[in-house]
């Protein structure tokens, strides 16, 4: 069931989507050649913790680590280990953190040094896709409305949206309806809920520079592109009002 936030609530996701979007703007920071995807996860977690909250992702559902960190045809859910960054990866970095029971998620792309022009690219149609999106993150829309502006920005660039992973609801849990994909088929299949003033949802392109295909590793966890091109991803966590949306992770990141 979606469920509208009240005044208050809503005061308290915009406090955790201030640490959460610190977080991630500390950890696109640290994204240079030689540092380790362990070293920006440790130092992301103690921030976090360093504010009062807790990092969302670890644990949930048996994350191991606190921060997603997706490097090159990784799409999402990338675990933080010893890897170290090199010259030209696309890095995608996905934070979450709770505080006084409420969660900020968001995420985006950073490219290691000058990066190839594909990339960069791609990167930059990740987070266009989202602001292109947000221009219908409004009272009135529906779900479908948002998941075909990403479409369009993202296919209108010659990139793919990733159909196996969506957007969500966001709130006292990490995932809450609705769902939120970054396509629409006609005629759309299931429900297209109507937005509402006091929904707080998470708005994340997910975009293959190849097929929109993808792959599950044997961690269980690590989602990567099927064709082994690159990926990019960009998200907020956006509150639906009587006017415009208001991005509650809103630190750029870029």
């Amino acid at each position: 069931m979606i469920t509208l936030k009240s005044p208050r609530e809503i005061d308290l996701m915009r406090r955790a989507g201030r640490i959460a979007a610190a977080a991630r703007a500390l950890a696109g920071g640290m994204v240079a050649v030689g540092v380790t995807t362990g070293r920006i996860d440790r130092e992301v977690r103690e921030y976090i913790v360093s504010e009062g909250a807790r990092p969302a992702f670890l644990g949930y559902g048996g994350f191991p680590k606190s921060v997603c960190i997706s490097v090159n045809d990784e799409v999402i859910h990338g675990i933080p280990g010893k890897r170290a960054l090199r010259e030209g990866d696309v890095v995608s970095i996905d934070v979450g953190a709770e505080k006084d029971g409420f969660i900020g998620d968001c995420a985006a792309t950073y490219i290691v040094g000058e990066g190839a022009e594909e990339a960069r690219k791609l990167a930059e149609a990740a987070r266009e896709s989202f602001f292109e999106a947000l221009r219908f993150a409004k009272a009135g829309c529906r779900v479908s409305d948002i998941s075909r502006a990403v479409q369009a920005a993202a296919e209108g660039r010659g990139f793919s949206v990733v159909r196996d992973f969506v957007g969500h609801g966001v709130g006292r849990e990490m995932h809450e309806p609705p769902e939120i994909p970054n396509y629409v088929e006609e005629p759309r299949r299931g429900a297209d809920p109507r937005l509402l003033a006091g929904m707080t949802i998470a708005i994340e392109p997910m975009v293959n520079a190849g097929a929109a295909a993808v792959k599950v590793l044997a961690d269980g966890w690590t989602v990567v592109t099927s064709d082994g091109r690159l990926s990019a991803h960009y998200e907020n966590t956006v509150l639906i009002t009587g006017g415009a949306p208001e991005i509650l992770t809103a630190h750029e990141a870029m």
